[in-house]
């Protein structure tokens, strides 16, 4: 079969592109801790069978900041993590995704920067122009979630009903010689 289009069609006409974004601006808690973390976190619950190779994060600015910040990404486990918000296959009608996405959850442990990917102001008049309303952090796969393991939004200040957030990632079989050891 030959495949049209862009990076991703080939993972979107099999079925395994998938994404999910929070439906209304979340409040953020300053940081990654392991008490009560609300953004958007996808998840590779223990037991999935796959690895996912995250392609896309995105994220629009609903209101003004509540103070200027930056917006990162970190990475931990699936302890504490529900399904609240459905994936969506890009293949409409596509089989269900085997991640969680959840806007809020008890993480345990806390968890690891890895990326910055933004920073804004809170839209006081001297820093116009420093305040990006959406933005689009293209991941290529370059981020991989192994069973058990998770990728968070991250905020270095609270942030109160601003942010809205997605993720677009791919869902693959674990590869026979896949090595994946915690340290």
């Amino acid at each position: 079969m030959q495949h049209y289009g862009g990076k991703h069609s080939k993972a979107a006409l099999d079925g395994t592109l998938f994404s999910a974004c929070n439906a209304t601006p979340v409040t953020t808690v300053a940081g990654v801790t392991a008490a009560a973390w609300t953004g958007l976190g996808l998840c590779n619950p223990t037991g999935s069978g796959i690895i996912i190779l995250v392609h896309e994060f995105n994220y629009a600015k609903h209101i003004i900041a509540t103070a200027e910040g930056a917006l990162g990404l970190a990475t931990t486990t699936d302890s504490g993590f529900a399904d609240s918000i459905t994936a969506k296959n890009r293949l409409i009608g596509g089989a269900a995704s085997k991640a969680y996405v959840d806007a809020g959850a008890t993480l345990a442990p806390a968890g690891n920067l890895i990326a910055w990917i933004a920073s804004f102001g809170d839209d006081a008049a001297a820093e116009d122009g420093y305040t990006p309303t959406q933005g689009v952090y293209t991941i290529d796969g370059a981020l991989v979630l192994p069973p058990g393991m998770s990728v968070v939004t991250c905020t270095d200040a609270v942030q109160t009903t601003v942010f809205t957030f997605g993720f677009m990632w791919e869902e693959v079989p674990i590869p026979s010689d896949f090595i994946f050891s915690r340290h």
